[in-house]
C-alpha cells in the first residue's frame, strides 16, 4: 500500500464511504421538486430508472447506499429554517444528509425499487405512527390520584400483554394488527412475529416499538380499537384471534365474533365470503392482566 499512487488509494477510501439518497417516490413529490431550476429531471418515471442504475452501480463498486424518503415540504422548511438556497444541488444533499441521521431510510440490497419504494413508505408511516402515538401517551401526563405518569404505564402493561399474547400463541409466524379509533385519526400498527425452532419469535424491533406505542395508547385512552393475531404453519389452516378494546382491556373475543369480524367489510357493513383454509378461533387465556387492580398489581388508573 506504500507504494501506491494517491489516486488509487482515493479510491479505496471511496468504496467504504457510505452514502444515501433522498428519494422522491411519487409523482406528486416529483412535480413539486421541479420549481426548482437546478433539478435536473422532467418525467418521473426516467428518474426512478437512473436512480435503480446508480444504485447497482455504486452496489457493484462495493459501496453501500442507503434511501431515505424526500419530502419536498420538509425540504423547503429545511432551508427556511437553516437559511440555505432551496435551489443549490448542495442544500439538497445537506438535507438528504440530515434524512440519513433522523428519518426512515432502508439499505439498497440490490432488489428493484419497484419493491423497495413500498418498503421505505411502510417504514415512513411506521416511524410517523410511532411518533405519534408516543406524543400523545406523553400528553397524558401523571395521574391526578396516584402520580404515576399514565403514558409509561400504560406502555409497560402493553408490553407484558405482547409478551404473553406471543408466549401463548400455537405454534407458527405470527401476524398481529391493532387497531386504535380515536379522534382526530385511527392508528393502525402491524408486527410480523417469525417463529423459530427454539426460543422466542424473531422480532423487528422498530414494529415492536410501534405496535406496543398504539396498544398502549388504546389502554391509557380507553378508546375502542381491536387486535387480531393470525398465526401460520406450513402444511395446516391459518388460526386467526382477536381481541377487542373496551374500557382500557384487552376482551377476547368469541370464534363467531372473529368470523364476523373477518368476514364483514368494514366500509359497507355487508357480509362477504370467509377466506378459504382459515380457521376462526377464540384466543388463549392470557391470564391475568397486570392492569388489574388487585392490591399487588400497578394501577391502571381507572381509579
Amino acid at each position: 500500500m506504500a507504494h501506491t499512487d494517491h489516486p488509487t488509494l482515493r479510491r479505496v477510501l471511496r468504496r467504504e464511504i457510505a452514502g444515501t439518497i433522498g428519494l422522491l417516490t411519487d409523482d406528486h413529490d416529483f412535480r413539486a421538486m421541479r420549481r426548482y431550476r437546478s433539478f435536473a429531471f422532467d418525467d418521473h418515471t426516467t428518474y426512478l430508472q437512473q436512480v435503480e442504475a446508480l444504485l447497482k452501480s455504486r452496489a457493484a463498486q462495493g459501496s453501500h447506499t442507503t434511501l431515505a424518503l424526500f419530502d419536498p415540504e420538509d425540504y423547503a422548511a429545511f432551508c427556511a429554517d437553516t437559511g440555505l438556497d432551496p435551489e443549490a444541488p448542495a442544500s439538497r444533499s445537506r438535507f438528504t444528509a440530515r434524512l440519513a441521521a433522523t428519518g426512515p431510510t432502508i439499505p439498497y440490497d440490490g432488489r428493484p425499487l419497484s419493491t423497495l419504494v413500498p418498503a421505505l413508505v411502510d417504514e415512513a408511516v411506521r416511524q410517523a405512527t410511532w411518533e405519534y402515538a408516543t406524543a400523545l401517551l406523553t400528553r397524558l401526563g401523571p395521574c391526578a390520584t396516584c402520580g404515576e405518569d399514565i403514558g409509561r404505564a400504560a406502555f409497560t402493561r402493553a408490553a407484558d400483554l405482547l409478551v404473553r399474547i406471543l408466549d401463548t400463541a400455537p405454534p407458527g409466524d405470527r401476524h398481529l394488527v391493532c387497531s386504535v379509533s380515536g379522534p382526530p385519526d385511527t392508528l393502525v400498527s402491524v408486527l410480523n412475529a417469525d417463529a423459530r425452532t427454539e426460543g422466542p419469535p424473531e422480532l423487528d424491533e422498530a414494529e415492536a416499538l410501534e405496535f406496543t406505542s398504539v396498544l398502549a395508547l388504546g389502554l391509557a385512552t380507553r378508546g375502542p380499537g381491536g387486535l387480531v393475531m393470525r398465526v401460520s404453519t406450513p402444511g395446516t389452516t391459518d388460526r386467526v384471534h382477536g381481541w377487542r378494546l373496551r374500557g382500557g382491556a384487552l376482551e377476547p373475543l368469541t370464534a363467531s365474533e372473529v368470523f364476523d369480524a373477518y368476514c364483514t367489510d368494514a366500509d359497507t357493513g355487508e357480509i362477504i365470503s370467509p377466506e378459504p383454509g382459515v380457521d376462526y378461533c377464540s384466543p388463549p387465556d392470557l391470564g391475568k392482566d397486570p392492569g388489574d387492580d388487585d392490591g399487588k398489581a400497578a394501577p391502571d388508573h381507572r381509579h
